[in-house]
């Protein structure tokens, strides 16, 4: 079970802020998400490549899957794509409900 916990925190983050999209609109329109999560993923992850390759952090195997993607794991892909949309649904909903 330890091994699912990263997983497991990722999709308790999605099933919290999921109610927020009738007001936010975020996974309405993916070109603009798209635009905005694709040069966060690409500087954590290039971030995490070097950070890992030179040894100051890594990650521990009891609390992943043991899947990775060019040496990094699956559930830290994930992350990169998880809290920034989770961040996004939050931060659309509280303006749009600001603005009424």
């Amino acid at each position: 079970m330890d091994s699912l916990q990263y997983l497991l925190l990722l999709l308790g983050c999605l099933a919290i802020t999921l109610p927020l999209e009738p007001v936010a609109r975020v996974y309405r329109r993916p070109a603009r998400l798209a635009g905005t999560l694709l040069p966060v993923v690409a500087v954590f992850v290039a971030w995490d490549l070097i950070a890992t390759a030179r040894g100051h952090w890594w990650f521990s195997e009891r609390f992943t899957t043991g899947a990775t993607v060019l040496g990094l794991p699956v559930e830290e892909w994930l992350f990169f794509l998880v809290v920034p949309v989770c961040t996004l649904l939050t931060y659309e909903a509280v303006g749009r409900r600001r603005a009424r």
